[in-house]
């Protein structure tokens, strides 16, 4: 897969600082070959590689309150797009490798220099990444602490490297994770090693976080990228509909009764009968030909 040419994005508040022309686009995140824009500084990189966005978060700024409102409102800008967006049928997250995960030291920060936490507005990262109606999937190269874990619970699937490692720590400062993570984490890996964790404030291994299934896959540091864009471009080439619509049936099916889930994957179901895609995905199983899903 190729991606596009042209796909260093970056804050709005940053567009003075366009290096060279800026060309508007009729992609609705200007992410295409016709649309660009390049920055020298960026909280978030990202680039379109056919139906898989890729999102890169930094985290060397993340120290300072204001690049953490920017960096998140960034996401929510992003996020909101991805929604309009139909060539879009996979979103990959991964850290840039510059120190971990955004948001993983925010609260241990605060304590050792003093700073108060509601000073600021919180800023959710986790928020934006959970609306996502297509499959997101969390590259993580270095450690995921505190809120940098929150939004990584937030994916559906998470593969990270063997030297990573995971924690919500707040506790230790006063804390509980406010991101997300009482929920999320509990839901994932059960109410007993939610507790554990959140509780102590212990930061495991990444071959503990495989065992409890925190994470999905465990790779060397170097392949973390092709594993996960590998996965991605799989996930990439089903059909965009089914897909969305799988991940629907799972995620709300979780807050209901049995029943009740059945008669919404029943429903969801019943409507993908009535796609082009259903029709071609039949047709090319026959002919023992590769499908092309158009998400129609």
């Amino acid at each position: 897969m190729q991606p596009d040419k042209g796909y260093l994005i970056i804050p709005n508040v940053m567009r003075d600082r366009v290096e060279g022309p800026s060309v508007v686009s009729s992609d609705p995140i200007g992410i295409s070959s016709k649309g660009l824009f390049r920055m020298r500084e960026r909280n978030l990189r990202y680039e379109k590689t056919d139906h898989v966005l890729v999102i890169y978060m930094g985290s060397s700024l993340m120290s300072h309150p204001m690049w953490k409102e920017g960096m998140s409102e960034e996401l929510e800008e992003l996020c909101n797009d991805i929604a309009w967006d139909e060539e879009i049928r996979v979103v990959l997250i991964g850290d840039t490798g510059e120190g971990g995960l955004p948001g993983e030291t925010d609260s241990m920060e605060a304590a050792s220099t003093g700073r108060i936490e509601g000073e600021m507005e919180f800023r959710s990262f986790a928020e934006p990444i959970s609306r996502l109606d297509r499959p997101v999937i969390a590259a993580l190269s270095g450690d995921a602490i505190g809120q940098g874990l929150e939004w990584a619970l937030a994916c559906d699937i998470r593969i990270a490297s063997e030297t990573s490692h995971f924690g919500l720590p707040q506790i230790k400062i006063g804390h509980i994770p406010g991101d997300g993570g009482t929920q999320r984490l509990s839901r994932l890996v059960g109410t007993g090693k939610a507790l554990e964790m959140i509780l102590t404030g212990e930061t495991i291994h990444a071959q503990e976080a495989l065992r409890i299934g925190l994470i999905h896959k465990m790779v060397p540091k170097e392949e973390l990228m092709k594993v996960a864009m590998d996965m991605a471009g799989d996930m990439a080439s089903k059909g965009p509909t089914a897909l969305r619509y799988a991940k629907e049936a799972i995620q709300k099916g979780l807050d209901m009764t049995l029943e009740q889930g059945l008669r919404l994957e029943a429903d969801l179901y019943l409507l993908l009968h009535t796609t082009r895609d259903r029709t071609e995905g039949i047709k090319a199983f026959r002919e023992k030909k590769i499908p092309k899903f158009e998400g129609k």
